[in-house]
């Protein structure tokens, strides 16, 4: 009886599903950033960063790619850039709007073998100026990053009615397993760690000026090796200005 009911409430919710609106046209926009901080770690060795990037939408499916300096950071074996190229796809279940798709992260400049791919889903709904997102990234075991790795988070952000500011917030966790506790540091310094930002946004036109605290639990008596830098892990404040297109 609780299979049955299970099993009709699946089928109602699969016919209830439809192709998210496909983005139409091209998008661009370049962007320079006190530091490129991911998952409240520095991928930048802790400097200004600058970014390109594009999407574009084709049917049910959208690609993007981003290009970003790294001034030869040690945590992805002194690379000088990272293109990240993605690809995905979503529904709409009702008021929920469901993503899925799969990054490639290509590094140039790297000592060695640096590059390593990941998949994820979310699930996102909007209630008036208040956007809110959950979801998941998972990077299969890869020998560039020492094992696997699982980053869970969640985040939200609201326009403030009457003015051009944004508050946008966010947290997450990462974990997962190392078969190479060396290489595991790159994703993972001290091992398994949260992650917050807090910050405000500017929009005018094409223009966005933001200003984000991020940070970690990283106890930095816990990394180690070369990939680690575990010296930009901590809580700092970022400044970034972008121009879209």
């Amino acid at each position: 009886m609780i299979a049955g009911a299970a099993i009709a409430a699946a089928s109602a919710l699969l016919a209830s599903a439809r192709p998210a609106r496909a983005q139409t046209g091209l998008s661009a926009g370049v962007e320079a950033a006190t530091d490129e901080a991911r998952r409240g770690i520095s991928w930048s060795e802790n400097r200004a960063a600058l970014s390109a990037d594009a999407a574009a939408g084709f049917g049910p499916v959208d690609a993007s790619a981003r290009v970003v300096t790294l001034r030869g950071s040690s945590r992805h074996g002194d690379a000088d850039t990272v293109a990240d190229i993605a690809l995905g796809t979503g529904w709409d279940l009702g008021a929920i709007r469901v993503r899925a798709g799969g990054t490639a992260h290509l590094f140039s400049g790297a000592r060695g073998k640096m590059d390593y791919g990941e998949v994820g889903a979310s699930a996102g709904f909007t209630f008036g100026p208040l956007q809110v997102t959950g979801g998941a990234d998972y990077a299969p075991s890869q020998d560039a990053i020492g094992g696997d790795n699982l980053f869970v988070y969640a985040a939200a952000n609201a326009g403030v009615p009457g003015t051009p500011f944004t508050v946008v917030a966010d947290i997450g966790r990462s974990s997962g397993d190392a078969d190479d506790p060396v290489r595991a540091q790159r994703l993972r310094p001290g091992g398994n760690y949260s992650n917050w930002r807090l910050g405000v946004e500017h929009r005018t036109g094409p223009l966005t000026l933001a200003i984000d605290y991020v940070g970690t639990d990283i106890d930095r008596r816990d990394a180690f090796g070369p990939f680690a830098d575990a010296r930009h892990a901590g809580d700092r404040i970022i400044g970034r200005v972008r121009f879209g297109l």
